[in-house]
């Protein structure tokens, strides 16, 4: 067109000192990615001569240059009088007549079949969306704008933005001199998700920089509510692997509360207004399955065009019900860096917190409120202060960089403030609701964002531990270690541990933190008398007619969660283990439970599984597994059976399990036991024809080894792994099992507390050994000197 203009199919990469970052890789996109089925808003480039041109016609130039000379880059304390120096310079310009012909002209021929269309006018500068500096929300972008006299005005405010407070600070600490960024400008047309829903996708886990995981969020209306973190989003986390293979590749998903939305709208100057959500969209998920399996695909292949993680900006037209891609840079968090050393923070002791969030880091933090409502409050802020506000802001990077921690009522993973507190190495918590509310200024608070995916906020300053590790100097064993978990939401932190997956995933605790009803509750539910406990169950599955669903549904996704956080590593999931008293705790539980005197020794495990009073309950279990493997393809969950007391009850849950598709040894499903009753050692031969692996559960043996309640303040001094008779059943079982092929492994705290119970259990020549996630390191180190040890007896 001109050297002004260029329409973004005429882009590549290559133009980005033409272009700037962002209009480049729009243009990059659309040439090659539209031919295979990507959506992207057409649109067109101002360029850099044409901001080049804007400075010398109204000679800027020299006197910018003049005003920033005399900016204290120290202490800027004139930073602000600075900037409004010089922005005021640009937004008194008027353009070139050829420069304003040539945007007329462009605008005009983007307004296809004679509709008025509103566009985006979005900065896009020389060094932004760089693999090294995003420049995220450092410089302006306006939405909706119509006609082509308030696009020039738009292109105009993009221009002053180059010199915003916030965005010559960027600047400053990046390296970037002020004369080396240029200012494009991108106009691309708008699509109409104020009536539909629009987010933000990383093509790796935000947190942890997870390669197995697509992280997709978003909320109803225009996709600034969620850049802003204006709002709690929806989540989803969809599996590469079962992506590109055409399955059902969504492992996990969280309804978030979207309280408000961002809509076009004409309002004192402004182009968007906020209205509530109405409440029938608050309780809708913003996308459907195909909608999120189809943005997935598309980020994959984002992510394969530029060879590297991509922070994807994503919209759905309300009006056409098409999806689109709307901006794409490199992730610049996690791309380029792995950890070398974990820290590990434990709280000594831990009260009930005032607030809870999403964890954003993984510190603990103690300071004092400094509640920020504006930058009015800027003053206030101290080093070392926690920032509480309702959201962060872009002009806030300065005082943000003071704070140890950000807590904020509203926003998620892909919010400012979540960008912000990665980018400055603090921990935040974000979506509290009410932090603004329940805190004040001066209250001294800890952080912890220490447990995975939720962030805790204590009245006062707790007192905690920290441990820090060099992982590249932890000594590669034999004998693998393994993780104990129970929470999938802690599953993306404590895959990042040394580790060989999880040997025992607890699904009883799944069941009662997420699913929180009695399997056969949701089995009988149109069969219950209405109560009180029914109308909780109806409020709980409100989106299921088929009860039974929900149960397969909400456990595939907790077990898929953690499957894909550690593929392809082993993750071993034990069929739920609750004893009787505890399952008539669940929603619908009284109803479907016996009275137990000795709920311990009782209806417990394999028994149940076969028994009528459950064998429903069990299919229920064996679907979510069978989903996991075939639809989520995480074919790296193996199955655990517990208190399994003789050989035929192992040969009756199988036969269940059968029922329900799970059959041993097809699609490379192994089946194990756990080992925690002494005929499961002393028939060792028999069940071992039957399992593919067995699970030592050193409580449990050790307990009815020496015929001792264990919960027993009387006799408990008793108890004791290192017992002679409970030794020699394990060493039996070890020498058992290889002779017949079968792995064995250990789940217990004994080989982390007791190095000698670690000599123990490698002199035998266990293949495993399972830690709580906090024992972990510690055990490692335990079994490398056992290991050692044993190699220098050898060669004695």
């Amino acid at each position: 067109m001109n050297t002004f203009i260029i329409p973004f199919d005429q882009l590549s990469l290559q133009d980005l000192p033409k272009v700037g970052g962002k209009n480049a890789s729009l243009g990059e996109m659309i040439r090659t990615l539209s031919p295979i089925g990507i959506a992207i808003p057409d649109g067109f480039a101002v360029t850099t001569e044409a901001f080049n041109q804007f400075l010398s016609f109204n000679n800027l130039l020299p006197e910018i240059q003049r005003i920033l000379a005399l900016l204290d880059r120290q202490s800027l304390h004139n930073l602000a009088d600075t900037g409004a120096q010089c922005r005021h310079l640009i937004l008194q310009g008027i353009f070139p007549q050829e420069v304003e012909n040539a945007i007329r002209e462009a605008h005009g021929e983007l307004m296809t079949h004679g509709l008025i269309h509103s566009v985006a006018v979005r900065s896009s500068a020389t060094a932004e969306d760089s693999p090294d500096a995003s420049f995220a929300g450092q410089h302006e972008s306006y939405l909706n704008v119509t006609g082509a006299d308030n696009v020039l005005d738009a292109v105009r405010k993009c221009y002053a933005s180059l010199y915003n407070d916030r965005a010559i600070k960027y600047r400053i600490d990046h390296g970037f001199a002020d004369m080396q960024v240029r200012q494009s400008v991108g106009v691309q047309l708008m699509v109409r998700s104020d009536k539909g829903s629009a987010g933000v996708i990383f093509t790796i886990e935000p947190e942890t920089g997870n390669n197995n995981l697509i992280y997709l969020t978003g909320a109803w209306g225009l996709g600034e509510s969620v850049v802003q973190g204006a709002v709690n989003t929806d989540e989803f986390y969809i599996f590469k692997p079962a992506l590109s293979k055409q399955h059902s590749p969504i492992v996990y998903r969280a309804l978030g509360s979207k309280e408000q939305m961002l809509v076009y709208a004409k309002v004192n100057d402004q182009n968007t207004a906020w209205q509530e959500t109405p409440a029938a969209l608050r309780d809708q998920y913003i996308l459907s399955d195909d909608e999120i399996i189809t943005l997935g695909e598309w980020s994959l292949e984002i992510e394969k065009h530029y060879n590297m993680p991509m922070d994807i900006e994503w919209a759905r037209d309300g009006v056409s019900g098409k999806l689109y891609i709307v901006q794409a840079r490199p992730e610049t968090i996690h791309g380029h860096h792995k950890n070398v050393t974990l820290k590990e923070y434990t709280l000594a002791s831990k009260d009930t917190p005032l607030l809870t969030g999403k964890a954003i880091g993984r510190a603990i933090v103690s300071g004092k409120v400094s509640i920020v409502r504006s930058l009015a409050d800027a003053s206030k802020v101290q080093t070392g202060d926690i920032i509480v506000a309702d959201i962060t802001n872009p002009d806030w990077n300065a005082l943000l960089r003071k704070a140890v921690c950000i807590v904020t009522n509203k926003g998620g993973r892909t919010s400012h403030a979540s960008i912000i507190a990665r980018e400055l190495g603090i921990p935040a918590v974000v979506g509290t609701i009410a932090a603004t509310q329940k805190l004040v200024d001066g209250q001294v608070i800890t952080v912890s964002c220490a447990s995975g995916d939720e962030g805790q906020v204590f009245h006062g300053k707790l007192q905690w531990e920290e441990k820090e590790i060099a992982l590249n100097a932890m000594e590669h064993t034999r004998t693998n270690p393994m993780l104990i978990l129970a929470d999938p939401l802690k599953a993306l932190l404590y895959a990042t541990y040394p580790n060989q997956g999880v040997g025992l995933l607890r699904m009883e605790f799944m069941i009662s933190n997420t699913l929180q009803v009695h399997p056969m509750a949701l089995v009988k539910y149109y069969e219950l008398p209405d109560s009180a406990e029914k109308r909780q169950i109806a409020a709980l599955t409100r989106h299921y007619v088929d009860k039974e669903q929900f149960f397969v549904d909400k456990l595939a996704e907790s077990i898929g969660l953690v499957a894909a956080a550690f593929y392809p590593r082993d993750v071993i999931v034990r069929m739920s283990d609750f004893k009787t008293n505890e399952y008539a705790k669940l929603l619908g539980g009284n109803t479907f439970e016996p009275e137990e005197e000795n709920p311990m020794l009782g209806f417990r495990g394999a028994s149940r599984y076969y028994n009528s009073r459950y064998r429903e309950g069990f299919a229920l279990e064996c679907q979510a597994i069978q989903k996991v493997r075939e639809e989520m393809l995480l074919e790296n969950v193996k199955v655990m059976i517990p208190f399994c007391r003789t050989v035929d009850e192992a040969t009756k849950v199988l036969a269940e399990m059968k029922k329900s598709g799970l059959v041993r040894n097809e699609n490379n499903l192994e089946v194990y036991m756990m080992a925690e009753i002494p005929s499961n050692i002393l028939l060792a031969e028999k069940f071992a024809q039957l399992f593919d692996g067995f699970s030592i559960g050193s409580n449990d043996l050790t307990q009815l080894t020496l015929g001792l309640d264990r919960d027993s303040a009387i006799v408990n001094h008793l108890f004791d792994e290192n017992d002679e008779a409970v030794k020699l059943l394990i060493k039996r079982l070890i020498t058992v099992a290889h002779q017949k092929g079968v792995k064995v492994g250990l789940c217990g705290q004994a080989p982390s507390d007791y190095p000698d119970f670690a000599r123990f259990l490698v002199s035998c020549g266990i293949d495993s050994i399972s830690f709580n996630p906090d024992a972990l390191i510690r055990g490692i180190q335990n079994i490398a000197l056992a290991e050692s040890t044993q190699k220098k007896l050898e060669t004695i």
